[in-house]
């Protein structure tokens, strides 16, 4: 057996109904077979400190599958007695249940042509990349039948979003399932609080090929950030799924719903498109002031955003959209991502430096901006900006609540994420990290090269 270091595990344990959510058990070691199709879980009983294992084996598409759970182990040696036979190393691997369907592999395109970015997993750059989103995949409860065509070709984003939010479900310990075609999950935690949650992306009026595509320009005013474009694709973006009345399906209604919106509507529209669907959001923006000598935020408000059209904005201003719940966003959705997950883990490749720059959220009353940052992923600053040592999934995770909601989504069904919400008719913020990102960019350098600079990031990087 190989002891698997806690970056792998985390990655593996994913595939656990509940991912993360251990419970009163929490897992104290794990190991993985000679062969590479088991993997064992030594687990610890808080309560009667007992110990016991768990056990899951690949299966012949290498979705992992829970094969054994013994529990009630008075020594650690006895129990850890229990894995070897239960691993089944060198045995083959567990075959597919009758009636489900054969996970295809994500690396066989099939004869399709790959897309330019799902091509660029095969960079050696993005190998730690390419091994996690194959995991997520694996992962899944039950992707549809086109899930692995799609992320391959022309829908690889829209994938790549539900992905990131399976693991940033089940890092918090949800139980997650995928019952029905839509809405794409279903969240539970283990007070019993559970929601639906629908999986979308703003994409662009004209299609665009995103890999290594110079940024679009920033938003020339903050009138501009707040209500302008960016804005307007979110609210057609929001505006096309409320138009399909999830909220009446029989199995949603009376339950919370939420959205889940990553936007890919322009090259690194990440860097500066949040303050877009917070305006769309509430009708609310902010301006610069000057007072006391000193440049402050004042709010303000718009009642429609930019634009010939006139488009309403404020969809969480009144009780007009009373059946959505919450809008859950993140600026981060990208294969950087995924590489920063396993790097500030494991460690870069052999030869190559991994950097994120961006702006830290200032929470100093009044602040306008961020506070600028770059860090290496592999360093111990950047991996102790998180209580685990390492990039987790929900860090740069946002819900919006709508006070209006019939159906509130609870604050405990995502506690790790940061919430925006109404107190005492103010729009205000709790965030579970004491480090917030408001925008980032990752370079990939050979590590013999000098140090990168903002120059260089902002026209090689990648989103987020």
């Amino acid at each position: 057996m190989r002891a698997l270091p806690q970056w792998e595990f985390s990655i593996y344990a994913l595939s656990l109904p509940k991912g993360h959510g251990f419970g009163n058990r929490p897992p104290v070691g794990a190991w993985l077979s000679e062969d590479g199709l088991s993997c064992g879980i030594l687990r610890h009983d808080l309560n009667d400190r007992s110990y016991g294992v768990l056990v899951m084996r690949r299966r012949t598409d290498q979705v992992w599958t829970v094969t054994a759970e013994r529990e009630g182990y008075a020594a650690e040696k006895e129990a850890l007695a229990q894995l070897p036979p239960l691993l089944k190393d060198g045995e083959p691997p567990e075959p597919v249940p009758p009636g489900v369907m054969q996970r295809p592999a994500l690396y066989d395109l099939e004869g399709r042509t790959a897309s330019e970015v799902f091509a660029t997993l095969t960079l050696p750059s993005h190998r730690p990349a390419a091994w996690t989103l194959n995991q997520l995949y694996l992962a899944l409860p039950k992707p549809d039948r086109n899930w692995a065509g799609d992320c391959q070709t022309h829908n690889f984003h829209t994938r790549l979003w539900e992905a990131q939010l399976l693991a940033t479900f089940r890092e918090q310990g949800l139980l997650v399932t995928q019952p029905y075609e839509s809405p794409d999950f279903r969240i539970e935690n283990r007070l019993g609080g559970s929601a639906w949650v629908e999986a979308v992306t703003a994409n662009p009026a004209d299609p665009c090929n995103h890999v290594n595509a110079p940024p679009s320009a920033l938003p020339a005013d903050r009138e501009e950030a707040f209500f302008g474009t960016g804005a307007l694709r979110f609210a057609k973006t929001i505006g096309n799924k409320l138009a399909r009345n999830y909220d009446q399906l029989p199995h949603v209604q009376g339950q919370p719903l939420a959205l889940a919106i990553a936007d890919f509507q322009a090259p690194a529209s990440m860097i500066w498109s949040r303050e877009g669907l917070i305006g769309y959001l509430y009708g609310e923006g902010a301006e610069e002031v000057e007072i006391d000598g000193r440049m402050h935020a004042r709010p303000t408000k718009a009642s429609h955003l930019k634009g010939k059209a006139r488009f309403p904005a404020g969809l969480f201003a009144d009780a007009g959209h009373a059946e959505l719940s919450a809008v859950i966003f993140s600026n981060a959705c990208s294969m950087a991502k995924l590489n920063r997950v396993a790097v500030s883990g494991q460690g870069a490749p052999s030869g190559l430096r991994y950097t994120r720059i961006g702006n830290f959220f200032d929470r100093t009353p009044g602040a306008l901006k961020g506070i600028p940052f770059c860090l290496d992923v592999t360093s111990d600053e950047y991996r102790n900006l998180w209580p685990i040592g390492s990039e987790p999934w929900s860090a740069e995770i946002e819900v919006f609540h709508n006070p209006f909601a019939h159906h509130p989504l609870p604050f405990e069904l995502l506690p790790e994420a940061t919430h925006w919400f109404d107190q005492d008719g103010e729009t205000v913020c709790r965030s579970f990290y004491e480090t917030s990102i408001l925008w980032s960019q990752t370079l990939i350098q050979n590590d013999t090269d000098p140090p990168p600079t903002l120059e260089q990031l902002m026209s090689k990087g990648q989103k987020a």
